[in-house]
This record gives structure tokens, sequence and C-alpha cells, in this order.
């Protein structure tokens, strides 16, 4: 009886916590027997050190990565073949090589949306591994080395009654942006949603139950968990110096909102702007743009109501041919202004006016001042009107506007006079011989002065 007061203290019995890690009820209902019956705790010890045994040669001579078994369920979808092989883009670790390897905490019942649509036990282990397992079969899903994890965000979810957190877990060549080099298996996001509350099923690896007591929250104690192991990044949350959104969280009012809504193509998701990046979620596939990989940001189709924001992206090491240009379209006008500063803040190139993106000009109106047409052509312009200048002067123009009499000598003046029409010499030929009856009986000098006069006065 005393040893099962021990027991019922709390008092670890390592074979047991080995061998029994994932299976807390197991585990406790060994304690239970133990307790009522102290003399069977060498039997459950050797009990314990042979399925410990059984547990790491399976884990040693396994090579291959690990094939679910056949359920009565409904058949999983199948993973694109390349090659003749099957795509394994499950995070390749120590940790899944040795799925016993000692947890170090766990956490039941978390929602996974991301690579899998399902509830599983979340498990963070003593040699720096996060992995998924299934409650069920006790197989694990998908897991990842702490030390591949490039960035880990922590963001409120939109437009939910009940506040709740997703984690978003960004390994190496996950980001959508970057692929993975040739050879290196690719690697998949990892996203899953904690409520805002107590950690009301979360263990540690000797099954003590932790976080309810306390009244510390699932996510604090998980962000907690994830900056102690990640070696190469810590949790990033939203932060409201860097951007918050004009309109307020629509389904809990006073609350102030970190996203905006945009959609790519015909697929709806949200932006957040974050002090490391700019993430496009939750669905998949994930987007993260970290300012390392932006090379320029625009500005499209601005209107009264809405914009597009684009992004000109190039992987990390990559060259200008590997850019990519990825467009999210309808994003409210009221966030333009918040999105605007935080782009200049940063640091990042507005591309709006950039040569690629202005209108193209058509030779329609070349006759009109456009001086984009008249600079890309202005040798071939020049030399039309050299042309046209010596026509002009080659041929005679009846039109009196066109005539510069400056440019032309007072010979050229009075052969222009006697070249006029032949009905205007006659009219003026009466009118001066009418004038010179007149003046007969002047001086014959007065005479000619007056004709040269009436004549000065006709050129």
């Amino acid at each position: 009886m005393a040893f099962a007061a021990i027991n019922s203290a709390g008092a670890p019995i390592a074979e047991i916590e080995e061998a029994f890690a994932t299976e807390p009820s197991l585990k406790q209902r060994v304690y239970d027997a133990i307790g009522s019956t102290p003399y069977h705790e060498p039997l459950f010890k050797d009990l314990a050190r042979y399925t410990s045994s059984l547990l790491a040669r399976a884990a040693t001579t396994t090579s291959l990565p690990f094939v679910p078994p056949p359920s009565n369920g409904p058949a999983a979808k199948k993973r694109k073949i390349e090659n003749g092989q099957p795509q394994v883009t499950v995070q390749s670790s120590a940790d899944l090589k040795y799925p016993n390897a000692p947890v170090q905490f766990y956490v039941q019942d978390v929602s996974f949306a991301i690579p899998q649509r399902k509830k599983l036990m979340l498990e963070i282990t003593a040699s720096g591994g996060l992995r998924a397992r299934n409650q069920a079969t006790k197989e694990i899903e998908f897991g990842v080395s702490m030390d591949r994890i490039r960035h880990a965000l922590c963001l409120p979810v939109p437009e939910k009654t009940q506040k709740q957190f997703n984690f978003c877990i960004i390994p190496e060549y996950a980001d959508g942006i970057t692929p993975p080099p040739e050879g290196v298996n690719g690697s998949d996001c990892m996203v899953f949603t904690v409520a805002d509350g107590p950690a009301k099923a979360a263990f540690t690896g000797l099954g003590q139950q932790i976080g309810h007591n306390e009244g510390e929250t699932a996510e604090g104690l998980i962000r907690k968990l994830l900056n102690d192991t990640m070696p190469n990044t810590n949790v990033v949350r939203p932060d409201e110096r860097q951007f918050v959104s004009a309109m307020p969280e629509a389904h809990r009012k006073g609350e102030k909102a970190y996203h905006v809504k945009a959609f790519r193509g015909s697929k709806e998701g949200y932006l957040f702007f974050l002090s490391t990046g700019i993430l496009f979620a939750f669905k998949k596939p994930l987007l993260f743009f970290s300012f390392d990989t932006i090379e320029s940001v625009s500005y499209t189709s601005v209107l009264q109501r809405t914009f597009n924001l684009n992004f000109l992206a190039r992987p990390r090491n990559g060259s200008e041919e590997d850019q990519m240009e990825i467009e999210f379209q309808m994003i409210d006008q009221a966030d333009f202004s918040g999105i605007d500063t935080y782009i200049k803040r940063h640091g990042l190139q507005d591309a709006s006016l950039a040569e690629a993106r202005r209108a193209k000009v058509y030779n329609v109106n070349s006759g009109k001042n456009q001086d984009g047409a008249a600079e890309a052509g202005g040798e071939e312009e020049e030399s039309e009107l050299q042309k046209a200048q010596r026509e002009l002067e080659d041929e005679e123009d009846e039109d009196e506007e066109d005539y510069d009499p400056g440019t032309d000598g007072d010979s050229e003046g009075s052969g222009s006079d006697d070249d006029e029409d032949d009905s205007d010499d006659d009219d003026e030929d009466e009118e001066d011989a009418e004038e010179e009856e007149d003046a007969a009986d002047q001086d014959g000098d007065g005479d000619e002065d007056l004709i040269n006069q009436k004549l000065g006065n006709e050129v």
C-alpha cells in the first residue's frame, strides 16, 4: 500500500515511461496495477523492456517511409508519381526514422489543416522534432526537424466567432517561392489550430497534464515550447506597429484585425503583413514572401473601392529568369494607406510606374504633341519636314498666307505681281487710264511721279 501511495503521488518508473510514452491511458493502467499489486512491479518492468526492444528493432530495420495499413474507410488521395516512383513529400528527419524517440510534450485533438485535414496528436520530441501522430493507429503521419524550420507564425484566425490561432510552420523550400534543389525532397508546411483558452489536453512526456492548472493558454504554451526548441527562428505574431487593418474584426467587435482579404485568381485567402514578410493563407498552397525574395511591389487596377497588389518575387540564389509575378486582387481601398506605409517602411521597391506597366503608345495621333512618339521618331519627322519645305520652294503657292516677303528679293516681289490674274490687270489698266486723262493738264514730270506712286501702291 505504501508503494501504491508513492505511485499515486506521481513517482515515475523509467522502463514504463519509455515503453508507454505515447500511450498515456495504457501507462496509467500499468501504474494502477502496480499500485494495487506491488509484487507485480518486476513483471511490468520486464514487459516494458521487451516492448522497448521490439519498438527499437522495428525502427532500425525499417528503411522505407511509413505506409499506413489499409483501412475500411475511403481511399486516401495518392501523391503524384515521378519517374515511376511515388513522390515522398513527408519531411525526412531523425524523428520519422525513429518514431519512438522520447516525447517531451504532446497535445491531443489538434485540428490540422495542412498537409492533412484531420485531428491528430501534436508532439514535440526531446531530440528536436515536431510531428503529428494518428490517435487511432498510433502511427506518425508527418513531421519536421526543428532545425529545418525557417518561419514559424502564430496568427489569429479571421472571421471566427470564437477566437482561435493558427500556427503556420514553414520549413526550408516550402514558402512557395523557392523550390527545392534537384535531388532534394520538398517539405510541406504545417498549419494547425488551437483555441484561445487553457491547454486542457496538453501533457509532458511523463504524462503529467500541464497548462490547465496554471491557467496558461494553449497558444502561449506551444509558442513558448517552439521558441525554446527551434534553433533558427522564433514564432512571429502580428504587430500593430507593422500593420493593422482599417476595418476591425467583423465577427469579434472591438478587436483589431491584422489581415486583409484578397483573391488569387478564384482562390480566396488572407494577406498578413508581418515583421519578417508577407503571408497569403490559409489554403494550400501557402505563399510566404520574405523580404529577401521580393524584387518589387506594384499597385494595379486601382479603382474607387478596390485595387490589386502585385509581387515580383525571385527565389533565393535564383536568376532573373526565375522571377515570378503573383497578383492578389480585390483588396479593399480602405487598407491602401496601411499597406503603402508598410511597403515604404521596409524599403520594398514600388514598381507601379515602371516602364513595363505603362500604357502602350500607338502612332495614331503622331501629328499631335506626344513626347514619347516624337522622341522615338525624331529623325524621321525632321526629314519629312525638310522634304515638304523643298517641295514648297519648288512650286508656286497661290495662297498669300504662305507667302513670306522677308525671304524674297524686290525683283521677285515685282515678278509675282506680273503673274497675277489677267482680269485684275485689265481693271487696274482702266483705272490707270482714267487717272492719266484727269492728270493730262499737269506737268509731264508730275504724271510720271503719279504713275510710279500708283504702281508702288499696287505692289
